[in-house]
């Protein structure tokens, strides 16, 4: 028997396929679409999500259920000794907690990591753990070391439009107005289990130039000593604008001279908060 089998969720934006390369399994998210539910990655594409949310379709987010999570594991635990399963945020979905309350049915096979990180930076946990199984690790102590540098991690988004904002109630109807007339980009970031606002910027290329900025200061400060030692990653992201994005990313990698930047399409959990035209730029420790 195999010893560790490693899991996530489509919120690290790991297809189906690169899964397969990966030699990781990855649930898919559920979306309910004018009352229809969708499985992201299994009949709902980038560009059909990105279509009917552009449409005003009714969008809401959701989590797997517990059948389909048991069934998941259940078949996992047959081929392997342990699975280690890597979820979004428990900040920002309740699926990380029902996942950990249903592991304890386990007695310790399964360990579920709650280790704060959504889309790029998830997918970077999924990496360290693929890693840290190959070195002989177990599934505990993945857990264990993932969950220790959980906030070792950045992310700064900047949106498109404010309307996303305004329909999610975290800004009010007047100030989105205003922001559109004055053509205010807000930047937004995650770091731990929050999306948090951080500044306003007038215009996308003023947005961008304080991302960069922010981010520069993170890797001058905060995380230095991984820098110095070659250990921290960087990513950029984009939610539904992929031929902004390739400029985008030859800005960060003119700006990181030096860095392997990954490019990823964001979480369509967080697309649904901020709509399309999102930019971001974000980095984390590796394992």
């Amino acid at each position: 028997m195999k010893k560790i089998a490693i899991m996530t969720d489509s919120n690290s934006g790991i297809t189906q396929d690169q899964a397969k390369e990966l030699g990781v399994t990855v649930l898919p998210m559920p979306f309910f679409i004018d009352d229809v539910m969708y499985k992201e990655g299994i009949d709902l594409t980038q560009e059909e999500f990105y279509k009917r949310l552009t449409e005003d379709a009714a969008i809401s987010t959701s989590q797997p259920s517990p059948a389909d999570l048991l069934e998941v594991w259940n078949g996992l635990l047959k081929e392997y000794e342990e699975v280690v399963h890597i979820p979004m945020s428990s900040g920002l979905s309740a699926s990380c907690e029902t996942a950990m309350v249903l592991s304890r049915e386990y007695g310790g096979r399964v360990q579920v990591v709650n280790n704060q990180r959504i889309s790029v930076t998830q997918r970077q946990s999924v990496l360290d753990a693929i890693k840290l199984a190959g070195e002989g690790r177990t599934a505990a102590e993945i857990k264990e070391i993932l969950e220790k540098e959980k906030l070792e991690a950045s992310i700064y988004l900047t949106v498109e439009t404010l309307k996303y904002l305004k329909k999610g109630g975290r800004i009010t109807p007047a100030a989105a107005a205003l922001g559109t007339i004055l053509n205010l980009k807000p930047v937004l970031q995650i770091q731990g289990e929050k999306l948090d606002a951080l500044a306003k910027a007038r215009g996308k290329i003023k947005a961008k130039k304080i991302m960069i900025e922010a981010m520069q200061k993170d890797l001058d400060t905060r995380f230095k000593k991984y820098m110095e030692n070659g250990q921290m990653a960087m990513m950029a992201a984009y939610a539904g604008n992929p031929e902004e994005a390739m400029d985008w990313k030859k800005e960060v990698e003119s700006a990181f001279p030096g860095m392997d930047i990954h490019m990823d399409p964001v979480s369509l959990s967080v697309a649904c908060h901020v709509g399309p035209g999102v930019l971001a730029v974000a980095c984390a420790k590796k394992a």
